[in-house]
């Protein structure tokens, strides 16, 4: 057993949002109790003590879009490569670095991206993965990562024609492969869903095949009109909107993600809303690739459920909870905008995605929820109380200020120290990838 206290706790619980001196008692994966410290304490004398040290105690964050094959990106040189637009960074950067991935690779880019997540304080993410250069099995090399690390992970394989056939069935397979060990798993750690690049990569013929061989129950993780060249494909080859197509091929439904929807209009608005489809934001993202600004404000007023995610831009959660905040006001010329929608995005929105597909509540500290805590070193230089403390967040912590993790009833970080890591010896390895990688695109 486990009593993290000495802490102000915000818990994401409408019941009981905020105590202040408050602690969580945690036994095996699951949240025991909530509460005051000094009973707590008296409750539960022997267990192991985590102390907060007077900082705030908080649900772990969730990212509902992760790249986890970009990770190897960072400082990353190709020849040659000077994009003038989105379709030019998919070719030249992205889709460059994906087929040149290896086992290894992939492997060390699993491991970089756990580890800053870890730091981070994420316990819980949904990648979005692409290695065309070693498909079989790549989502078993990343839940190797996963599981060394502690990290809640559902995982998917984008599907796409951009590499011709072969390669197209051979990533449906690992979809489909995956998704059933991942239905037979029975840790609450791993789960799959069905990966999408986006509808300009996509046949009508290709989008038969995947459903055909999609598992009952499961749902799709695509990119939608993250560009403006997607829709534009969509009206020119299909004769209609992505969101139609989407809805014409049976893809949307309460299981399935759509990241991005940039370029949508109000009757694919509601259609998202009418199907229950889950929405999720990248801002740093799309404003890094000069993509625009979605609707995201529009949506969340629509009732869609919407999340944040990072798109492997960052594992900082914070950081785009910062971004969506600035990005929206200045593009809505509004300084009122984006104060509620953006905290309800990241802490109510992804717990939500992620209890459609994970078992266990996550994101919330009550009795019978996962067992995912982060303790964070920031004390308040003003009072905080329940109806501000997300602007505490927001001006006052980033991921950094994360010092102890503990995920599904792990302590995965103390005092900012892995504890089942060498941090050392895995970067290196990380290291070492990343220069081959390197060398294999430049030669």
């Amino acid at each position: 057993m486990i009593l993290v206290g000495n802490g102000n706790v915000i818990t994401r619980d409408e019941k009981n949002p905020y105590i202040e001196g408050g602690a969580v008692a945690l036994e095996g994966n699951k949240i025991l109790a909530v509460g005051a410290e000094k009973t707590l304490r008296q409750q539960y004398p022997d267990a192991a003590y985590v102390n907060a040290r007077g900082g705030v105690i908080m649900p772990g964050f969730i990212n509902t879009h992760e790249h986890i094959y970009s990770a190897l990106a960072r400082g990353l040189s190709i020849k040659g490569y000077a994009p003038n637009g989105f379709l030019e960074i998919l070719d030249g950067m992205w889709w460059n670095i994906d087929r040149h991935l290896d086992e290894q690779g992939i492997y060390a880019s699993a491991m970089a991206t756990y580890i800053e997540c870890i730091k981070c304080g994420v316990t819980t993410i949904f990648d979005h993965h692409a290695s065309y250069g070693s498909i079989r099995d790549s989502l078993f090399t990343i839940e190797k990562a996963a599981k060394k690390c502690g990290i809640r992970s559902c995982l998917c394989y984008e599907v796409s024609d951009r590499d011709g056939g072969a390669k197209m069935r051979e990533a449906v397979l690992e979809n489909e492969e995956f998704i059933n060990h991942a239905l037979a798993d029975e840790t609450g750690m791993i789960a799959g869903m069905f990966g999408l690049h986006a509808s300009f990569t996509l046949s009508d013929e290709t989008l038969s095949h995947c459903r055909e061989h999609t598992p009952k129950g499961v749902g799709y993780h695509i990119h939608v009109a993250e560009g403006i060249e997607d829709l534009h494909d969509c009206l020119h080859k299909h004769g209609k909107r992505i969101i139609d197509r989407l809805m014409d091929q049976e893809i949307l439904g309460d299981k399935t993600l759509c990241a991005h929807c940039i370029y949508v209009n109000d009757h694919e608005m509601e259609l998202l809303k009418e199907t229950d489809t889950m929405v999720v934001h990248n801002p740093e993202s799309n404003m890094g690739n000069a993509c625009g600004c979605p609707p995201t404000m529009e949506m969340v007023h629509k009732g869609i459920l919407t999340g944040l995610g990072t798109d492997g831009y960052t594992h900082d959660m914070t950081e785009s909870y910062k971004v969506a905040n600035i990005l929206h006001k200045h593009h809505l010329c509004d300084p009122g905008a984006a104060w509620a929608e953006v905290p309800e995005m990241l802490f109510t929105g992804n717990a939500k995605i992620a209890g459609r597909v994970f078992n266990t509540p996550v994101g919330v500290l009550r009795e019978g929820a996962a067992a995912d805590v982060i303790v964070t070193d920031y004390i308040p230089p003003t009072p905080m109380r329940a109806d501000n403390l997300n602007s505490h967040i927001l001006f006052g912590m980033s991921g950094r200020s994360v010092i102890t993790t503990i995920a599904n009833g792990q302590v995965l970080m103390r005092d900012r120290v892995l504890q089942n890591l060498d941090e050392e010896a895995e970067l290196a390895h990380v290291r070492e990838a990343g220069e081959a990688l390197s060398k294999k695109i430049n030669s």
